[in-house]
């Protein structure tokens, strides 16, 4: 079974989106588990602290790697295989490949931080891969840990109807997805494509793949070869 584990100081945010839909429905038929663990209760002192002031002065507080350190060792067993991300902004981006990967193993442990950070000592001492999920930030590391989850549990056979579902779709095939289409056959003047509705499923296969390269090299010139790319097309950062 795959399973997450989420170090929070707000349990209660979760399952929150990852309790409906299809992932929902899959935690219910214990397809997959999700458990959180509250880093707090791991905290120094009367008031359970888990912070302090940036060393070397700055604003805002940072989480303390004892604490944090405690709240892992508490959360896994030594031999326990499955990877332990921390949530950050500067972490190698989420991609579609790596989720893959993710959904086919045992599962994730995932950290998630909040003030300034964490004590990078802590990344150190547990090895902890920092994994970032877009260039922009949030408020702490729940939503990023859900999405994370969400992208893949999804992947995990019995979860989605249709396996094929997910072979499909952006990033994928290292291409956007190409447009889709359903009734009604005309909205507002705009009809779906003829070639869809011929049942030419050779035609239709290579439309698709034809849309698909015509939208990458439009939003994410990035994703193709420098072969593929349009001359003057800047790469997304």
């Amino acid at each position: 079974m795959w399973r997450a584990t989420i170090l929070t100081l707000f349990p209660e945010m979760f399952p929150g989106p990852l309790g409906l839909s299809l992932a929902g429905d899959a935690l219910k038929r214990g397809v997959w588990n999700l458990e959180t663990r509250q880093i707090r209760e791991h905290g120094i002192g009367r008031h359970r602290a888990v912070d302090d002031t940036p060393a070397g002065g700055g604003p805002g507080m940072v989480m303390r790697a004892d604490v944090l350190c405690a709240a892992l060792d508490a959360a896994f067993a030594p031999d326990d295989p499955r990877p332990r991300f921390l949530t950050s902004p500067r972490g190698a981006p989420l991609t579609q490949a790596r989720v893959r990967g993710l959904a086919q193993g045992p599962g994730a442990i995932i950290l998630c931080a909040r003030f300034e950070g964490v004590d990078e000592r802590i990344v150190v001492a547990r090895g902890l891969e920092e994994v970032s999920i877009g260039d922009y930030i949030l408020s702490g590391g729940e939503i990023a840990a859900m999405a994370l989850v969400d992208s893949c549990v999804r992947l995990i056979p019995g979860v989605m109807g249709e396996e094929a579902s997910g072979s499909e779709e952006s990033f994928e095939n290292g291409l956007l997805e190409y447009p889709q289409y359903t009734r009604p056959r005309e909205f507002e003047g705009l009809e779906i494509p003829p070639v869809l509705l011929g049942g030419d499923h050779g035609a239709i296969a290579r439309w698709r793949r034809e849309q698909a390269l015509a939208t990458t090299r439009r939003r994410r010139p990035d994703l193709l070869p420098s072969s593929e790319t349009p001359p003057g097309s800047q790469p997304r950062r």
